[in-house]
Order: structure tokens, then C-alpha cells, then sequence
């Protein structure tokens, strides 16, 4: 019966990995719409930010670079003495032509990147507000591609996936082939069966009067998945949640297990009380996984070993071509390691699946209610999380 069972669930992967490279390639064919080329209305662009990223510098600079005719950035710390604010400080003296500004917040919630963008939308100057986090980079076109689609009063968000690069070390790699072989075309799956109510911490851009209309970025503040509250708010104001074709970059540099664990915990966790009815559904996703258990509990019979030459061939030839229709060269050159990234994938979310705690930028959280979170106490440390090896005890 467990055979069986598990032959099912390995097909329907089959099945869900060959809709998602459909959709995938769908979504990035050329389009002949129109991108509102005239609509370039002034822009401010928020950058809540703590400790220094990986070449930061080039990260915040290619923000400044953008061909478009009026913008302003914004920088938020809420520690006057963070490393990262002599940085803030030279790209200010490099470019006086760009209004720059740095300001200091004190957070008020749980979530402090949340916290952050609450002060910085208050202080800007500009009906539409682009956020984005610290470690991304962008082209010069990146404003004139996203802020486009707010030209349909239709859409009131705007958010785009992004993809890893400068990964330095075998970690980070398995990070970037998340990104690009797995949760890209799971994501652009969902959208195209499920309803698009959540944004990406990659980019959000908005007009500030509906975000306004649901509280600002203060409405939530305490709550761990601040990116869909944002995009779920939003959708509920009888607006669009429009996902751009455009492709940010992630600079990742070098990782360890210890930080991609974490992190990668806190997505899952993130998911799962963001999305709970969906939550389980990821696991049509492990084509990999599936069939190494099927593979033991037949005690590895020719059939078995038959389905995992199947399910490495689809995994290896949808995130191939996925890699093409998404130009994610870098993603490419580590697919070798796909089979271990799926393995991990399936462990994360299996972790995910219970307790509450997460860590995120050096800081413990508990979640409680509806996904909100609020800092937690030593005392409250799952226990059995010290068991696994990325965990800190």
C-alpha cells in the first residue's frame, strides 16, 4: 500500500514539474503588450537595511543607476552606529545628483525590516514607493519595468522574482539553486493555479495611498511574513498583485550550513503559517526525495530505480531549460548538485512542518498567532532543534 502510495505521489510530481516548465516558459515568452513606456511618475525607493551585505557598495550603487527620469532613495537603520552606514555615507558624497537620504528609525514591532519601511514611507517624497531589500541588484531598466504596470489602476502591487549570484562556496550554491531550479518555477505554478496574493521581499512597488488604505507597513509590523501580509492586504483592497517579468539579483557570496539552515527554516515556517492549506501540498514537489523512499522501502527493485532515473531526468530538464527561459546562467553551471538541493528541500520543509522559533538577522523569534511573532525568550528554545547539526545550541 506505502508503495503504491508513494509511486502516485512520484507520477503527480512528474506531472507538476513538466506544468511548472510550461508556465515558466509562458511566462517569460516575449510579450506584445504594451509597458506604459510614458508612465514614469517620481519614485521612492526604500531601503531598510542592517549590518553590510556582501559588496553592498555595488548592491546600493546599482540602485542609483536606474534610467529614469525622477527618484529618490531612502535608506533606513535603526543603529546610528551600523557598519553599514559609512557606506550609506560614501555613495551619498559619490552622488550629489541623486537625492539620498539616510535616516535612523527605532522599531516599534517584532519585525524590524517592517519597522523600517513604516518610518521610511512616512519621510518620502513620492506617491509611488518601491521597496526592496539590502542584498539585491538591479539593471538600469529595473524602475522603468516595474513601476510600469501601476500605469492600470487595476494593479496595486508590483513584485518580481529574483535569482542568485556571486555565490562563493558550495552552501551558497545549494542556496542559488533554490532560487532559481526549484522556487521559481514552483512559484510561477501556484500563480498559475492559484490566486497571486503575496509580494517578494526582492522588490514591492505601490502607491502609497493604498498602502495606506491597509494601516501602512505598521499594520504589520509583528508579523514574520511581512512580504505576503503586504501582497494579501493589498489583494483584499480589490487590487492586483501583478509579478513582474523582471528578474532581480541575489548576491549571496559565502554561506555556511548554520545560516542557510536558519534561513532556509525561516521560509519554510514563513510558508506554512502564511499559506497552511498549501503548505502541504510542496511535497508533489520532491520528485527526488519521493523516489529515494520508494527506493527503500522496495529494497530497491529494478522498477524503483527505473522511477529515480525518471524523476532526476525531469528534475535535471525542467530546471535546464527553466535556467534558459529565466537567463540564469550561474544557476546553470551547479544543476550537477540538484539531487542533494532537492534532498535538503525535502528536510527543510519536513523541520518546517513544526515548532516556532526562527532566527533572522541574529535575532530569535517565536511565532504565535496568525504568523505573528514576537522575540523569544531563551527558555523557549525548542529543544529538539538542538539535535540537528545546523542548529545552534
Amino acid at each position: 500500500m506505502l508503495q503504491t502510495l508513494l509511486l502516485v505521489f512520484i507520477i503527480c510530481s512528474w506531472l507538476f514539474w513538466l506544468v511548472a516548465l510550461y508556465l515558466v516558459h509562458s511566462f517569460f515568452q516575449p510579450t506584445t503588450k504594451p509597458r506604459a513606456p510614458g508612465f514614469t511618475p517620481p519614485v521612492s525607493i526604500l531601503k531598510p537595511i542592517k549590518g553590510v551585505d556582501v559588496q553592498a557598495y555595488e548592491n546600493f550603487a546599482s540602485f542609483f543607476r536606474q534610467d529614469y527620469p525622477h527618484f529618490e532613495v531612502i535608506f533606513g537603520v535603526a543603529d546610528r552606529a551600523d557598519p553599514v552606514v559609512p557606506i550609506v555615507e560614501r555613495l551619498k558624497r559619490e552622488n550629489p545628483s541623486c537625492p539620498i537620504r539616510l535616516l535612523v528609525i527605532e522599531p516599534f514591532g517584532a519585525n524590524r525590516k517592517a519597522s523600517l519601511l513604516h518610518g521610511l514611507a512616512a519621510a518620502a517624497h513620492h506617491e509611488v514607493l518601491v521597496a526592496s531589500d539590502s542584498d539585491m541588484r538591479v539593471t538600469p531598466d529595473y524602475l522603468r519595468r516595474i513601476v510600469a504596470p501601476l500605469a492600470d489602476e487595476r494593479v496595486g502591487l508590483v513584485t518580481c522574482p529574483y535569482q542568485g549570484d556571486l555565490a562563493l562556496n558550495f552552501t551558497a550554491r545549494l542556496e542559488a539553486l533554490h532560487m532559481g531550479a526549484t522556487f521559481l518555477p514552483m512559484m510561477l505554478a501556484g500563480r498559475g493555479f492559484l490566486d497571486m496574493r503575496f509580494a517578494m521581499g526582492a522588490t514591492a512597488a505601490l502607491r502609497r495611498s493604498d498602502l495606506e488604505s491597509i494601516g501602512g507597513f505598521a499594520a504589520i509590523a509583528d508579523y514574520l511574513a511581512d512580504d505576503y501580509q503586504l501582497g494579501a492586504r493589498i489583494a483584499a483592497l480589490g487590487r492586483r498583485v501583478h509579478l513582474s517579468d523582471y528578474v532581480v539579483t541575489s548576491i549571496l557570496g559565502a554561506t555556511t550550513f548554520h545560516e542557510q539552515w536558519q534561513r532556509e527554516i525561516r521560509w519554510a515556517r514563513c510558508n506554512r503559517v502564511s499559506r497552511p492549506l498549501e503548505y502541504p501540498g510542496l511535497l508533489l514537489s520532491f520528485s527526488t526525495p519521493l523516489s529515494v523512499s520508494w527506493l527503500i522501502f522496495s529494497d530497491f527493485s529494478i522498477v524503483a530505480w527505473q522511477a529515480m532515473f525518471i524523476s532526476l531526468s525531469v528534475r535535471w530538464a525542467v530546471a535546464w531549460l527553466a535556467t534558459s527561459c529565466s537567463q540564469d546562467w550561474n544557476t546553470r553551471r551547479w544543476l550537477i548538485w540538484l539531487p542533494i538541493r532537492d534532498m535538503l528541500s525535502s528536510l527543510v520543509w519536513l523541520v518546517g512542518f513544526f515548532g516556532s522559533r526562527v532566527t533572522w538577522r541574529g535575532e530569535e523569534f517565536v511565532l504565535v498567532d496568525h504568523g505573528r511573532m514576537q522575540p523569544a525568550k531563551p527558555a523557549a528554545i525548542n529543544a529538539w532543534l538542538g539535535f540537528w547539526p545546523f542548529t545552534r545550541r
